[in-house]
């Protein structure tokens, strides 16, 4: 998240108004409920481990076992079950 300045962004008199609060303190704004976005949808970081878990799963369908795929991902073999269970495999 970035800070913008809010001499850029309100009116003077809410910025006034603000300053009665929160004289030189950083706030924060929270976004409204129907913009909020789920976790790792900024960064893309949740498609990331989408597509590395389909990875695994797909390597495990074809032969290879939990403890190789969890030495090559850096993953317990129990979190590779886990990915397994997650998508009924």
């Amino acid at each position: 998240m970035k800070y913008e300045k809010a001499q850029n962004l309100l009116p003077k008199d809410i910025i006034e108004l603000l300053q009665q609060y929160a004289d030189g303190q950083y706030i924060y704004i929270p976004r409204k409920a129907e913009n909020k976005k789920g976790w790792g949808e900024n960064s893309g970081y949740k498609n990331e481990i989408k597509k590395r878990n389909m990875e695994i799963i797909n390597k495990h369908l074809k032969g290879t076992p939990i403890k190789a795929l969890a030495k090559q991902y850096y993953l317990t073999e129990n979190s590779i079950r886990r990915i397994l269970r997650a998508y009924k495999i």
